[in-house]
C-alpha cells in the first residue's frame, strides 16, 4: 500500500522494540526473564504478556514486525488518533498472549517473543478501516485487497496452529488480529454502518477457528 508517513507514536513504539529487542539480544539473562512462558507466567510473571511482545529472536524477526508496522500504522493513527492506535496495539499484544497461554496452559514449557500478535492487530484494524487498500508483495506481480489478505492470512494462522507449521506463534498471530478487529468495532461503531459487508467478511476465520475449537478438531 501507499505509505501515509510515520506519526511519532509509531516511531516511539518501533524504538521501544528495538531497544528490548538488542537488550535480549546481547544479554541472555535479561531475554529469558521477559520472554513468554507459560509456566513462569501461571507462576505469577504477568509482566512477560506485555514484556514478551518487545523482544524478538534475531534481527530478521525484529525487522520484518517493525516493517510490517511502519506501512500499516499510520493508516490506524491517521483514522482513530495516536492514543487508541496505543490503546489497539497493545490490546492485541495482550490478547494475542491470552489465546497462546489458553492454547497453551498444559505446556509449562512453551515459550514465546515477538511483536507479531500487536503488529497483526495494527493489520487487521487498518484493513478494517481501509479494506480498500491495495497490498503489494514482490513474488505476487498483482495488488491484493486487504480483506483477502486479512482472511487468507487469518485462515492460515488457523492451519498452522492445527499442524503446528514451524516455530511460529500462529495463535499470538491469530489473537492478536482478533484483539484488532474487536477494538477497533467497539472504538467506531459506525463500520457496521458503512463497511458492514467487509466486516462480516473478516469475521469469517473468527467464526471459522472458534466452530472448530467447539467440535474439537483445532488439534
Amino acid at each position: 500500500m501507499d505509505n501515509l508517513g510515520i506519526s511519532l507514536v509509531t516511531i516511539v513504539i518501533i524504538v521501544a522494540n528495538v531497544i528490548m529487542s538488542f537488550k535480549g539480544f546481547e544479554d541472555r539473562g535479561f531475554f529469558e526473564r521477559f520472554k513468554f512462558n507459560v509456566g513462569s507466567i501461571k507462576r505469577g510473571e504477568q509482566i512477560r504478556m506485555l514484556s514478551s511482545g518487545f523482544l524478538h529472536a534475531d534481527l530478521t524477526h525484529l525487522l520484518f514486525n517493525m516493517f510490517t508496522l511502519y506501512f500499516f500504522a499510520d493508516a490506524v493513527v491517521m483514522k482513530l488518533g495516536s492514543f487508541n492506535f496505543i490503546v489497539i496495539y497493545f490490546a492485541s499484544l495482550i490478547f494475542g498472549n491470552l489465546l497462546s497461554l489458553y492454547f497453551h496452559k498444559d505446556e509449562s514449557w512453551y515459550s514465546a517473543i515477538g511483536a507479531s500478535g500487536a503488529v497483526t492487530g495494527i493489520l487487521y484494524a487498518a484493513i478494517l478501516l481501509r479494506p480498500d487498500m491495495n497490498l503489494y508483495m514482490y513474488f505476487i506481480p498483482i495488488p491484493i485487497p486487504g480483506y483477502v489478505f486479512g482472511i487468507g492470512y487469518l485462515l492460515y494462522s488457523i492451519y498452522g496452529m492445527k499442524k503446528r507449521i514451524g516455530n511460529i506463534g500462529h495463535d499470538a498471530h491469530f489473537g492478536g488480529a482478533v484483539g484488532g478487529y474487536v477494538v477497533t468495532l467497539i472504538m467506531m461503531p459506525s463500520l457496521f454502518t458503512t463497511n458492514l459487508g467487509y466486516v462480516g467478511l473478516l469475521a469469517i476465520p473468527i467464526i471459522i477457528l472458534f466452530v472448530l475449537y467447539k467440535t474439537g478438531k483445532l488439534k
